[in-house]
């Protein structure tokens, strides 16, 4: 479904794209997806070489779900000094919290086609394990435990 817009990017960037088709949910549950995309990445930055890459220019990218992956195998090549650190993440309308469907955004834009605030919950439980029974308790927010939000309420909150 990207390809196009790989070869668009690689194209007039003069980059080199390499595109990374991980396991889908709701089949692969997580965190399969995430261990694709980071293999991937230690293989791609381990072999930059071969690849006639220059390590000071890569970056990960990523849209909707893979926002989230690119922004995860970020955070977790973030600390490693065995491999070249990572230029830059892209997120494209990364999905990057579940805890609260009901954050200004997703009020504001509910209606706004083409991610419906529950569509979103629902990719979300689907990428997370494969089972959206508990879609109305996740929309509710009654799916996180008090002491958890409270922990996450500087990052996670209207405010």
């Amino acid at each position: 479904t990207h390809e196009e817009l790989c070869r668009f990017i690689a194209r007039e960037s003069e980059s080199v794209v390499v595109s990374v088709g991980y396991r889908l949910a709701p089949e692969h549950k997580y965190p399969a997806a995430y261990e694709d995309c980071l293999n991937a990445t230690q293989h791609f930055l381990q072999h930059l070489e071969h690849y006639g890459v220059d390590p000071a220019r890569v970056t990960v990218c990523g849209d909707s779900a893979g926002g989230n992956l690119a922004a995860a195998v970020s955070q977790t090549l973030a600390g490693r000094s065995d491999l070249p650190r990572l230029r830059a993440q892209i997120l494209i309308y990364p999905g990057l919290q579940a805890l609260d469907f009901n954050l200004p955004s997703y009020q504001q834009n509910r209606g706004v086609p083409l991610l419906f605030r529950e569509r979103a919950a629902f990719y979300m439980l689907q990428y997370l394990n494969g089972n959206a029974t508990k879609l109305e308790e996740v929309l509710e927010g009654s799916h996180i435990p008090v002491d958890i939000k409270l922990k996450y309420k500087k990052w996670v909150s209207p405010d």
